[in-house]
């Protein structure tokens, strides 16, 4: 239990730490349950959507769900995804590209892919109805973090534990943490409200290889921030298919 404490903890800005005192340690095993944090995450967005929804145009509630992800996350993938942009975008080599995704000021590549990134985000759901949105929000989040935890299986750690930014590396899964990690990744997706849209899981997972074999290729590796951008990029590949779904 003390594991998802720590994941709550370390993926979310809610005062879990309160509850009990929880061991460093503990926070190398929280991989499996990110997916289980989207369930908060998720419902919370959804839950915003449809209440503001009820008082406000539909686009304005959207910007209020948008607005409460952030504020339970604290940014933590959004930072990620800057950085990764930063890095990728802007590095020639593989310590050149490190030693950007380490540096806490934002460049060009970081923010204009945040730019890109909200309004897209923005965009895709705002042409979904609400309740297919509120649905497709509830799937994606925990989908998609599901799927981006697999990396820690399939590529090293590329820093040091010091120079991690939460001074602790994620342990590899065993068999029994994939059964949990998919677990709570695929649940929610029984909440989508046809079969057919269980096919905008194919895109993510298609997205999720092209971004491992890109930092495999640049970095032989990952870090915390690779993390974070590959859960934005496999969500987003999720509502551009469910976006695409709808209109079929």
């Amino acid at each position: 239990m003390r594991q998802v404490l720590a994941a709550f903890v370390f993926f979310t800005r809610l005062p879990f730490w309160r509850l009990a005192t929880i061991p460093p340690e503990s926070f190398k095993r929280i991989i499996p349950y990110w997916p289980l944090t989207g369930w908060l995450t998720s419902g919370c967005s959804a839950l915003v959507l449809y209440a503001a929804s009820l008082f406000l145009p539909y686009g304005i509630a959207l910007l209020f769900a948008m607005i409460a992800r952030l504020l339970l996350t604290g940014c933590l993938h959004e930072d990620g995804l800057a950085d990764f942009l930063d890095g990728f975008g802007g590095g020639h080599s593989r310590e050149h590209i490190l030693a950007i995704m380490k540096d806490s000021h934002s460049g060009t590549y970081g923010v204009t892919g945040l730019l890109f990134y909200f309004a897209l985000f923005y965009a895709l759901l705002s042409h979904l109805p609400l309740e297919l949105a509120s649905a497709a929000i509830l799937a994606g989040d925990p989908f998609a973090k599901g799927l981006s935890a697999m990396i820690v299986n399939r590529l090293p750690y590329t820093r040091s534990e010091e120079e991690a930014k939460g001074k602790a590396v994620y342990a590899k899964m065993s068999a029994g943490d994939y059964a949990v990690c998919i677990l709570f990744a695929l649940l929610p997706l029984t909440g989508l409200p046809a079969p057919r849209y269980l096919l905008a899981t194919l895109l993510p997972v298609i997205s999720w290889y092209a971004l491992i074999s890109l930092m495999k290729k640049k970095i032989q590796g990952y870090t915390g921030d690779c993390c974070g951008a590959l859960f934005l990029l496999c969500e987003m590949s999720f509502y551009v298919s469910v976006l695409l779904i709808s209109r079929l």
